[in-house]
């Protein structure tokens, strides 16, 4: 077999970090510009959660990125 795939959920996390970082923003403050709680946002940073699709949009908007892009 070939090489192991992460999974969506680790590969969406680990975008989501790197869009963040890129932006300079805090988890909190993409919490608030995401209308999301910041625990929330780092459990979803972290891998730790299955987010929802309305909450992957959420996101999106606030960064100003596709969803497609956090798969990527």
């Amino acid at each position: 077999m070939g090489k192991r795939r992460k999974s969506a959920r680790l590969q969406f996390a680990k975008n989501l970090k790197h869009f963040r970082l890129q932006q300079q923003l805090s988890q909190e403050k993409l919490a608030e510009l995401a209308g999301l709680h910041r625990n929330y946002v780092g459990s979803v940073e972290r891998g730790e959660r299955n987010i929802a699709i309305d909450n992957i949009e959420k996101l999106a908007k606030a960064l100003k990125v596709r969803v497609v892009d956090f798969f990527q």
